[in-house]
């Protein structure tokens, strides 16, 4: 077994195989009939045993991941030179454990105070970062007058074992990402608290669905791009493999079976009744990574729970599947494939109406 380390991980599964030698699996028989005596598979019980410790997995490359990350920073600087302004900051999560990296884009120009529209962008990836992949539609966004942030929460890659080891799926990760508003409006007078939107990719929609579905926050808009939206489904159906991601976080150790509350909680689908304004979501039917059978669940609890409110659309086979809206070519520009465009446009229109980004709002 290559993904387990041998000492506490294959224990267990070395008392399977002496229970298979000894004692072996039956099949249901017919009445006045011995029921069928079938050996267990030990090649089998191994695939499918998923350890609680995270000692039993792999080990990242921490080292690799920091100097990818400082490579990524550098080119973001460089492109951005000239175009727009750009820092990497950083701040304390309002959960008060971690400082939390982020990137912050604005206009070369600025307006007075309250004069800009600030968006959040939520990076994908169970570990991921902000990539490359991002300048092209930041750059955009800014020349339609808008802030950016874009937050490294908790378990992003490129900052050290200690933080990559926090990653907490659906839950101080989204206090985290929250927690970039705080800092937008206490240290940007420019930026309007009452027209702020948030907008995420996969995991990044993840943490925005859960964001805009809580009791309380600051959003006027939201956009859930091929989100995760149900980890109950999620883990099942993407089997051991994928399983083992979540099996060892410091606060949801084990499968859903074992809790299930606490996985239907970081569920977003199940909070889609908490929706209070608009959300834009849209997906993909060959969407290899955030399956369509996974975000139909989504698109049709808010179609006939928040049809008011919430803004659909399914593209069918897009070029790219998971990635369709996020696509680029070497020179860091947009792909430009039609159902691309047209996903942008929707989002841009869609945001628009809502933050007014070109508005230059006088102080009130």
């Amino acid at each position: 077994m290559t993904s387990l380390q041998p000492a506490r991980a294959l224990a267990p599964l070395c008392a399977l195989a002496l229970v298979a030698s000894t004692t072996l699996a039956q099949q249901p028989g017919t009445p006045g009939r011995p029921r069928q005596v079938v050996p267990m598979d030990p090649a089998r019980a191994e695939s499918l045993y998923v350890s609680p410790h995270p000692e039993d997995h792999p080990i990242a490359n921490y080292a690799r991941d920091m100097a990818f990350k400082a490579r990524t920073d550098s080119i973001l600087r460089d492109r951005s030179q000239g175009v727009m302004d750009f820092r990497k900051i950083s701040y304390r999560s309002k959960v008060g454990d971690l400082d939390i990296p982020a990137y912050l884009w604005q206009p070369l120009s600025r307006r007075g105070p309250r004069g800009h529209a600030a968006m959040i962008w939520v990076h994908g990836g169970v570990h991921g970062n902000v990539d490359l992949g991002f300048f092209p539609f930041v750059r955009e966004a800014i020349e339609r007058g808008y802030v950016i942030i874009a937050p490294e929460y908790r378990g992003s890659t490129g900052y050290g074992a200690a933080f990559h080891n926090a990653i907490d799926y659906g839950g101080y990760e989204v206090d985290d990402v929250m927690t970039a508003y705080d800092w937008l409006v206490t240290n940007l007078p420019h930026v309007d608290p009452d027209r702020v939107g948030i907008m995420g990719w996969s995991h990044g929609g993840f943490i925005t669905l859960h964001s805009v579905l809580r009791d309380q926050h600051p959003f006027k808009g939201a956009a859930a791009m091929v989100p995760v939206t149900n980890l109950v489904f999620r883990l099942g159906f993407k089997g051991p493999g994928y399983q083992r991601y979540f099996a060892t976080q410091a606060r949801v150790r084990g499968l859903p079976f074992e809790q299930p509350d606490l996985y239907i909680e970081r569920s977003p689908l199940y909070k889609v009744p908490k929706l209070q304004i608009p959300l834009l979501v849209h997906v993909a039917t060959n969407d290899e990574d955030v399956n369509f059978v996974e975000d139909q669940q989504l698109v049709w609890a808010l179609r006939a729970q928040k049809p008011d409110l919430a803004e659909t659309k399914i593209y069918m086979d897009p070029p790219g599947g998971h990635s369709f809206t996020h696509q680029m070519n070497r020179n860091l520009e947009i792909d430009g494939t039609p159902e691309q465009r047209d996903s942008w446009n929707r989002t841009w229109a869609f945001f628009e109406w809502i933050l007014r980004p070109y508005q230059d709002r006088p102080l009130r």
